[in-house]
């Protein structure tokens, strides 16, 4: 049986055995411990089959405890009845597309998106006779006029990436059933703290949960959430592609989430605050954020959200027609300047961090494309985090002021 030692064996065999099993009991820790096992024994045959039966743990590729853990978190965050959990956001975004769509299929997806979601559809998909149309996600005629008999799945994302454009979820959604089609939605920009996509009517959400959820910047996972009937078919594929959450990562994502509305709405308020500032300088051409007036979905927003306007928001600083042709040496300096915001390759820390996407999340786009989605060369885009607001708004002026100001 399991657990039985030997003390008759050789020193080579019992090193094996020794301490390989708890003895005591080990139930119920405050911390929910890290399962690093790839593997879990059975006693016999018998036993294989009730491990089958109960969904047990058997090998880690398929099921894990700690992935399994936040699988529930996910699931009651977002509202869903089942969750996947996979190695990053864009595992979770490949795995649902992929699984729930077929050759011969279109796809209706929003126009501004994360680059490499773009870079899915069109040099992934196209490859296994998949389409997609890409249409502003914020016209809802543009939406119905791209619909075709062989439309399955709309996608979009519940804040735009980087433009910070707010589509109506509830509104897409009602189209895509009345086409017999499924909608995915990408959350990762305001969580389930802030908004639960699929109670507005979306089949699936997806999230990156390297960013918000985890909020660290030290671990890397994604995730699916949704109706029973399509989870199941994403866990599949994710068995398939070989594609899960690590069981430390997904326990370091299980312990960021226990402040995560604590989190985000500090960073939501803390990122409200900072578009207004900006949107006063004269040094800012354009400021992006729901939150404002100016912003033309706003109200749609206050509604969708809650009040809550989420902890993303771009800014379009002076270009070439503006700045001269030294524009990135100034850009540079305001970036320089900036003692408490620094650039990171990822979003979402507790931290405010900023990345420029001509150079970054959408890099692989031509110039024209870019600015056809308000990517333009002066766009930055802020990652707010938990700071104090005050000290935010000082280093940011002081920041403009030595870049733009009159020296």
């Amino acid at each position: 049986m399991i657990g039985e030692f030997d003390p008759k064996n050789t020193f080579e065999t019992n090193i094996l055995e020794a301490g390989a099993y708890f003895r005591e009991p080990a139930t119920n820790p405050e911390q929910l411990p890290i399962h690093l096992a790839t593997a879990h024994n059975v006693n016999d045959l018998d036993d294989l089959q009730k491990r089958y039966d109960e969904k047990g743990f058997c090998y880690n590729r398929y099921r894990n405890p700690n992935r399994s853990a936040l699988n529930e978190l996910m699931s009651y965050i977002e509202g869903g009845e089942a969750s996947v959990c996979c190695g990053a956001g864009m595992g979770a975004i490949c795995a649902s597309i992929i699984a729930n769509t077929k050759a011969g299929d279109h796809i209706i997806s929003g126009d501004t998106l994360y680059g490499e979601s773009i870079e899915i559809f069109t040099n992934i998909l196209g490859k296994y006779g998949v389409t997609v149309t890409f249409v502003d996600f914020t016209d809802l005629d543009a939406i119905k006029n791209a619909v075709q008999p062989n439309t399955t799945l709309f996608y979009g994302e519940t804040v735009a990436n980087p433009v910070i454009a707010v589509p109506n979820i509830k509104a897409i959604a009602e189209i895509a059933h009345a086409n017999n089609a499924i909608l995915v939605i990408d959350n990762t920009f305001m969580t389930g703290a802030l908004v639960k996509p699929l109670k507005l009517g979306a089949d699936i959400v997806v999230n990156s949960l390297t960013k918000f959820y985890n909020g660290h910047s030290d671990a890397t996972a994604g995730s699916a959430t949704g109706k029973a009937e399509l989870i199941d078919k994403v866990f599949h594929m994710q068995q398939l592609m070989g594609n899960q959450a690590s069981p430390f990562d997904s326990w370091l994502v299980c312990r960021s989430i226990r402040t995560l509305e604590l989190r985000v709405k500090r960073q939501s308020d803390n990122a409200t605050a900072l578009a207004k500032m900006f949107e006063e300088s004269p040094y800012v051409k354009a400021v992006y954020h729901p939150s404002l007036e100016s912003c033309p979905q706003h109200e749609l927003a206050k509604e969708q959200f809650n009040g809550n306007y989420g902890p993303m928001l771009s800014i379009i600083l002076p270009e070439e027609a503006e700045a001269g042709a030294d524009w990135m040496a100034k850009m540079n300096k305001f970036m320089r300047s900036l003692k408490l915001c620094h650039y990171a390759m990822t979003l979402g820390g507790y931290r405010t961090t900023m990345s420029y996407p001509p150079m970054s999340s959408h890099s692989d786009l031509t110039r024209e494309q870019r600015y056809a989605m308000g990517i333009t060369d002066g766009l930055l885009r802020f990652s707010v985090g938990i700071e104090n607001i005050e000290d935010l708004k000082r280093d940011f002026t002081q920041a403009l002021e030595a870049a733009y100001g009159k020296n």
